[in-house]
């Protein structure tokens, strides 16, 4: 497996133009937490035949986000606390959305297909296509890149030990 300062670079080589880079600061977090809202309409609980809070709380953005966290953990503690926060909110704001009888699956996959479509304008005014069509795992790259640009998720060089030889 890269290590995450691998994929980073990997990933930024297709999210240089600022117009690009400007559509996924706001998109792939949007993408991020519709598809936590998509994910939560697939009732697993209620599917085994629980009730209540266990039917409520078990469903596929629950059940999603713990592989998702082994593949963050397995990138760095900082990377790890960083989309574990960022998935507990999304998974917070799709408990409060669906408790409000809101229409979360509407509202999710509106916001969606507007957000992917956008990011497809960005690529092809980037002139280039998006990583994840080379590497599906940069689907769950490309919300690090964007918090990388505020947060330093990976160790400096400088702070991290060099090999001699």
């Amino acid at each position: 497996m890269r290590s995450l300062e691998q994929y980073l670079e990997e990933y930024g080589q297709t999210h240089r133009h600022p117009v690009n880079l400007a559509i996924h600061k706001l998109c792939v977090p949007l993408i991020l937490f519709s598809t936590v809202g998509l994910l939560w309409c697939l009732p697993l609980g209620a599917w085994l035949g629980l009730s209540g809070s266990a039917a409520f709380w078990l469903n596929g953005a629950t059940v999603a986000v713990l592989p998702v966290l082994f593949f963050y953990a397995a990138l760095g503690l900082r990377a790890f606390l960083a989309m574990l926060l960022i998935l507990a909110f999304g998974l917070l704001l799709s408990a409060a959305l669906a408790a409000s009888g809101a229409p979360l699956l509407g509202i999710a996959a509106a916001v969606w297909i507007a957000a992917w479509v956008a990011q497809f304008i960005g690529h092809r005014i980037e002139g280039a296509k998006p990583a994840f069509l080379d590497d599906l795992v940069f689907l769950l790259i490309g919300p690090l890149f964007i918090l990388a640009q505020w947060l330093p998720l990976a160790p400096s060089p400088a702070a991290s030990p060099r090999s001699s030889g």
